[in-house]
């Protein structure tokens, strides 16, 4: 049986992605890559802080437990054909059929043409084509994590003995998390977080995929939220105006705390109150791997053509980058070499959306 909230909670999170995204081109808190600020100190950078921790910890997670669910019904072979078609392809082939248009908009953004004017059309094509990986940058941690769970798979005296976790148990596995935090970090490229998002990956696939493990959060659901809740609200308090993707931040015990308590908030109010379908859920694979383009081009053509008031240049960005974005994944879907490139999808079918494994359960 389909567990749908695992499929709502990933397509709440791949909205707040797109939030995010919106805040983050306009961000005064020094993360690069996006278009400037509009003031030293912005107060709508806030949500930055309170979601970057644990978002995307939280889609690997659910990749975890949705893989052990997939290998339970599917081959090794069947998992890792599948994984590569959905994964590998739209992070590489569809980076020279489509995410090299966001590419050449962050280089534009940069002002990086400037810095290079005598470079040929080849070369400034590879370098649009390796600039767009954009938010597909967890497409492939995720697909280097699969490749390990065949190997996991046999390991099934530890994933039972896994399932008799109680819920301190379960709250003290922030020390490896913590511990995963200090090792696997990409310099520069701060998002390849090897270390945090593979232990992530593997306790959603060896706890969090125990019905048992789900009904203890989902009792405990309410009291959890409130913590991290107010837990957040404290980190961003304490950690506003400084670069929250610095090591000194993202390597730290509260760091860990904090997002250990929201992932297993947000699996428990979830699993008790949005058990149920959403036929939205199953649009979040095509925004995930589409939306940054559209944003990028929206926020530019707002703040540097137009010169709009900011207040607009959120808005138009925040309401319209998901519709534009659906209507492109369909045009894009009704192409087959598009479609397989850019969405790693042999066939058009209505459900390939929802077992898009981004991370879907199938």
């Amino acid at each position: 049986m389909r567990k749908q909230y695992l499929d709502n909670i990933r397509a709440g999170t791949v909205l707040l992605v797109v939030l995010y995204h919106v805040l983050y081109v306009f961000n005064a808190a020094g993360v690069p890559g996006g278009l400037g600020s509009f003031s030293h100190t912005q107060v709508q950078d806030a949500p930055l802080y309170f979601v970057y921790p644990w978002f995307m910890a939280l889609l690997f997670l659910v990749a975890g437990v949705c893989a052990r669910y997939a290998l339970e019904r599917k081959t090794a072979k069947a998992f890792l054909r599948e994984r590569t078609q959905k994964l590998l392809v739209p992070s590489t082939l569809g980076l020279f059929v489509f995410q090299w248009m966001g590419g050449y908009l962050n280089v534009t953004a940069a002002d990086g043409w400037a810095q290079m004017p005598e470079m040929p059309a080849v070369g400034k094509y590879l370098l649009c084509a390796v600039s767009g990986i954009g938010p597909l940058w967890f497409a492939q941690m995720l697909w280097l994590f699969s490749l390990t769970l065949p190997l996991w798979h046999k390991w099934e005296r530890l994933y039972a003995l896994c399932g008799k976790v109680k819920l301190p148990g379960l709250l003290l596995l922030v020390l490896p998390v913590w511990g995963a935090s200090q090792v696997g970090n990409v310099p520069v490229l701060t998002v390849y977080r090897f270390g945090i998002y593979y232990v992530a990956f593997l306790l959603g696939y060896f706890v969090l995929s125990h019905d048992k493990m789900q009904d203890v959060l989902k009792e405990s659901a309410i009291p959890l939220c409130a913590v991290s809740v107010a837990v957040g609200i404290g980190y961003t308090w304490y950690y506003f105006g400084k670069d929250y993707t610095s090591p000194a931040c993202l390597q730290s015990f509260f760091t860990a705390a904090y997002l250990w308590l929201a992932v297993l908030a947000i699996l428990g109010m979830a699993g008790r109150f949005a058990d149920r379908e959403w036929k939205c859920s199953r649009l979040s694979f095509g925004v995930y791997v589409l939306h940054y383009p559209v944003l990028v081009a929206l926020a530019m053509l707002c703040k540097n053509v137009l010169a709009l008031p900011a207040a607009v240049c959120y808005i138009v960005p925040a309401v319209l980058t998901v519709p534009l974005t659906v209507g492109l994944y369909k045009i894009l879907g009704a192409v087959p070499f598009v479609r397989f490139c850019v969405l790693g999808m042999r066939r058009r079918k209505t459900d390939e959306i929802s077992t898009g494994n981004l991370p879907g359960q199938g």
